[in-house]
């Protein structure tokens, strides 16, 4: 199709803005046509989305990530574990479990000092968000603890930092304690579909997550939410997971996207190697982050925990499904992590920079 030199700019602009936005998926023509996101996706509409073309779903998240937010920005993350191991949740998955025979011995809670020097590191070299994760349930008579961590919040905010913590189930009037502390975002994952949920935790109900998830919308923190990729689910898992986090009202804003880290001596491990297992593809992850881009257009998109064990072009993909958020340093809880010096490498050789703390205000078109 050829644009005529007569036409107006504006009407260039116009023409040029329909000719790379067409698709012929009617249901993400309608997403991205919407001025504010909507809470109601049916999981047919989600499932049309989640099954387009890969080129053209990678396409189209493209655009709807370019509506709202800057495309060469990515913000940079650092996760640091102050109170490992010990949890007495039987997730399979997880090192940290008291049920799950790692060999990894549980920590008390680290001191506010730590924390402080940690997170210092961390700003010198680049990022952000800082979060702070425990190995805990819940904070049900954890008073002095939560009162640390709240300390922990404030100091961290006062070097300019965003900060997140995931401390386990919380109530309305412990989030709040920790939003009045300064607390820019509360991490509670949902890990994957209601339906396959059962098959990978018994010790804590998918509503019980979702509670903690409104506990915290109702003190006015932000809701951070997301799950984990190569559980063993299915495709239809995977639609069934964005369907809880795009049915949220508001929407997360942010969510980490987790790929499995293997862990030896968590039950995941055995049931890998097990006949019928649904391995994960880069294919899966680009089309989940694609959807959740597309449906959930202002949200933060984070490739969090197995970063490391994907290529550069892998990750460089993810970016382009809609990713916009890294976890940089030394370590993820118990996994490895990227290092500073090699993701900074890697994202001024893509032409990427670093968001500012507090950057993450829609852009709108």
């Amino acid at each position: 199709m050829m644009i005529s030199s007569s036409l107006p700019i504006a009407s260039k602009r116009f023409v040029f803005r329909f000719i790379h936005t067409n698709t012929t998926n009617p249901i993400i023509s309608y997403a991205l046509s919407l001025k504010e996101p909507k809470n109601d996706w049916t999981r047919e509409e989600l499932r049309s989305i989640y099954k387009t073309p890969l080129l053209e779903l990678v396409h189209q998240a493209q655009l709807q990530h370019r509506r709202f937010h800057q495309p060469n920005k990515v913000q940079m993350c650092t996760l640091m574990n102050i109170k490992t191991g010990g949890c007495t949740e039987d997730c399979k998955y997880c090192a940290q479990s008291s049920k799950n025979d790692t060999g990894l011995e549980a920590e008390s809670l680290v001191d506010v000092k730590s924390v402080i020097n940690q997170a210092k590191e961390a700003k010198k070299h680049g990022s952000t968000r800082f979060c702070l994760g425990a190995a805990w349930r819940d904070m049900n008579g954890r008073k002095s603890a939560l009162k640390k961590i709240s300390e922990m919040v404030s100091k961290v905010n006062e070097l300019g930092l965003e900060t997140c913590v995931t401390l386990g189930m919380v109530t309305e009037k412990q989030s709040k304690q920790l939003g009045e502390a300064g607390l820019t975002a509360y991490n509670h994952n949902v890990d994957t579909s209601r339906e396959h949920y059962k098959n990978i935790i018994s010790t804590r109900t998918y509503d019980d997550r979702l509670k903690t998830i409104q506990n915290v919308q109702k003190s006015g923190v932000k809701v951070c939410t997301g799950g984990i990729l190569g559980l063993g689910e299915s495709e239809e898992d995977r639609i069934g997971f964005l369907e809880t986090l795009s049915n949220m009202n508001p929407y997360p804003e942010s969510i980490p996207i987790n790929r499995l880290v293997p862990i030896e001596g968590t039950p995941i491990v055995e049931e890998l190697n097990k006949p019928g297992f649904k391995k994960l593809t880069l294919e899966d992850m680009l089309r989940t982050i694609a959807t959740a881009r597309i449906t959930m257009p202002k949200s933060i998109i984070r490739l969090a925990a197995g970063r490391y064990t994907m290529k550069e072009y892998e990750q460089i993909m993810c970016f382009m499904a809609g990713c916009n958020s890294i976890f940089s340093g030394k370590k993820m809880l118990t996994t490895l992590c990227n290092s500073w010096e090699e993701d900074k490498a890697m994202l001024a050789k893509w032409g990427l920079t670093v968001m500012e703390p507090f950057e993450n205000d829609a852009k709108i078109e």
